[in-house]
């Protein structure tokens, strides 16, 4: 059963915006959602607090991937070396941007279990009712990322109507002719064995270097990664692996009815063109968008390109409603 009880914590101390609207102060606020006994932590940024009377934003809701949790995904700092946030960007774009961490990551609780992507779908089930209650939007906009893509698209499947647009980042269908997938079914017997996996300074490295390119990456990002994730421990849940490595294809693509934007990194290991095409030729909505980003690797959010992500995302967001 699924309690959707809400806590948060306000700071009105938020950093200025690098892109967007610069004059205003990006304001922050935390929350929680319960899954069962499962507590489970949200983040929000937008610009300034919201206020009775005022139409609400749109919102966007970041699904963090494998490695690391939501904040070290969405709202990295990485002094000396530019914005890595994505919800820093697209707050200033005039958005109300959402994160969580899943079962087993970061500030969230843990159910014990592997936090494969079903149990992240039944995560995004619990945290949805409190953006729609704090928002008043009844449909989000939803962004994943690796397995956060893979979840986003599963919840996409699961609740239709709580998704407007969904982007798709760095996504798996099948998984066929991918070398990270290939190494990870090596790892199959390791992954079932527990339901945590090793997650230390050494792995969250190898993430730049692992498709070849590390030079993609500005090395101070990996450190700013670790700095923020080794306070939470050197494990993390398996599941998502093992649901690559083991039961893909995890998403029908007929049953996800939302436009759809899919974006890989031109070097990204973790699919193929053919695998991404097979998915986004299926798509029963008309309204979808491939773009392939050059230079770029898996993690394009942490890439020196990131810039062209947040080009490719805003105008997927911003498209004008389809005449009927």
């Amino acid at each position: 059963m699924t309690d959707h009880r809400v806590a948060r914590h306000t700071s009105g101390q938020g950093r200025r915006p690098s892109v967007g609207s610069a004059a205003a102060t990006i304001w922050s606020s935390e929350y929680w959602a319960h899954k069962g006994g499962v507590k489970l932590y949200l983040y929000r940024k937008r610009i300034g607090p919201p206020f009775g009377g005022a139409p609400p934003l749109p919102v966007l809701f970041l699904v963090h991937g494998s490695s690391n949790s939501a904040r070290s995904s969405y709202d990295l700092s990485v002094p000396g070396k530019g914005e890595y946030s994505l919800m820093n960007v697209f707050a200033g774009y005039g958005y109300d941007v959402w994160t969580m961490d899943h079962d087993g990551y970061g500030h969230s609780g843990s159910s014990g279990d592997s936090s494969d992507i079903a149990s992240g779908v039944v995560d995004l089930k619990a945290a949805v009712p409190v953006v729609v209650k704090e928002t008043g939007r009844s449909k989000i906009h939803f962004y994943g990322t690796s397995s956060g893509a893979i979840r986003a698209a599963a919840y996409a499947q699961a609740e239709p109507e709580r998704v407007d647009r969904l982007l798709l980042c760095a996504f798996t269908y099948r998984g066929h002719g991918a070398a990270e997938i290939a190494r990870r079914q090596q790892r199959v017997a390791e992954l079932r064995a527990s339901p945590r996996r090793k997650r230390d300074a050494a792995m969250i490295r190898s993430i730049f270097s692992r498709d070849g390119h590390p030079e993609f990456y500005d090395p101070a990002v990996a450190e700013a990664i670790i700095a923020a994730e080794m306070k939470f421990g050197d494990t993390i849940p398996s599941g998502t692996y093992l649901d690559m490595a083991a039961n893909l294809p995890l998403v029908d693509p007929a049953k996800v009815r939302a436009p759809v934007l899919m974006i890989r990194g031109e070097f990204d290991g973790n699919s193929t063109d053919d695998d991404l095409l097979e998915f986004f030729r299926q798509l029963p909505n008309g309204d979808r968008q491939f773009v392939i980003l050059p230079q770029v690797a898996h993690s394009a959010g942490y890439s020196n390109n990131r810039h062209l992500l947040w080009y490719a995302m805003r105008n997927f967001l911003a498209a004008p409603e389809v005449s009927l």
